[in-house]
């Protein structure tokens, strides 16, 4: 499906580009880490693909990889939005799904299994046990309450955040059970598109690359 600005007003979601823990599959909630210059270069892709857009407003997740990667974009004034942060992991923090699922006896899975299935880590994300999905999923249904009056009013919006928050952020914005995340991959740098049909909120895009 192809990216088109001139469709409705949308609510576009942009992944971060690439880090280093993206790229080894390690959970990043907390942990700081920079793009890559692939992930730079994804951005630079990402921005092409949304030049065209006028935003009404644009937010980012307060981490460094989100923040660079809406600048790259062309935002870098964009609004720092707490509850764009990346799911708390907590002892999960830093940790594959395979050392995870070795770790377990069982096959990990995230949106099935949260994250308190160690106990906290004072060497991973300062100790927290990390959140509940109710919890991310609370974070993410204050995301729409706050874009809402924007989008009604005429207005698209971008949200720059990370990839377990912005599924979550997707099923908060179809009144799903936040366990379908698990069903919806989501490519570093990708873009999805959230708008309306039929009087109702629908997935107009998904997983997009940013070559769209």
């Amino acid at each position: 499906m192809a990216i088109d600005p001139a469709a409705a007003p949308q609510l576009v979601l942009l992944r971060h580009g690439e880090t280093e823990w993206s790229a080894s599959g390690q959970h990043t909630g907390l942990t700081d880490v920079p793009l890559t210059a692939a992930g730079e270069a994804q951005a630079r892709q990402a921005a092409r693909a949304l030049a065209a857009y006028d935003f009404a407003a644009v937010y980012t997740s307060p981490r460094r990889r989100a923040r660079r990667t809406a600048e790259i974009v062309g935002h870098p004034d964009a609004v720092v939005d707490p509850d764009l942060a990346e799911w708390d992991y907590g002892p999960v923090e830093g940790r594959t799904s395979k050392e995870l699922s070795g770790l377990l006896g069982h096959d990990f899975e995230i949106f099935a299994d949260g994250v308190r299935v160690l106990p906290p880590d004072p060497e991973r994300s300062g100790g927290s046990p990390g959140e509940l999905l109710e919890d991310v999923r609370a974070r993410a249904d204050a995301v729409v309450a706050r874009v809402e009056p924007t989008l009604a009013a005429g207005g698209s919006v971008l949200v720059v955040a990370h990839g377990h928050l912005l599924r979550v952020l997707a099923t908060a914005w179809i009144g799903a059970d936040p366990r379908l995340a698990a069903r919806l991959e989501l490519g570093t740098a990708a873009i999805c598109l959230l708008g309306h049909g039929h009087g109702l909120r629908t997935i107009e895009g998904w997983n997009l690359a940013p070559t769209s």
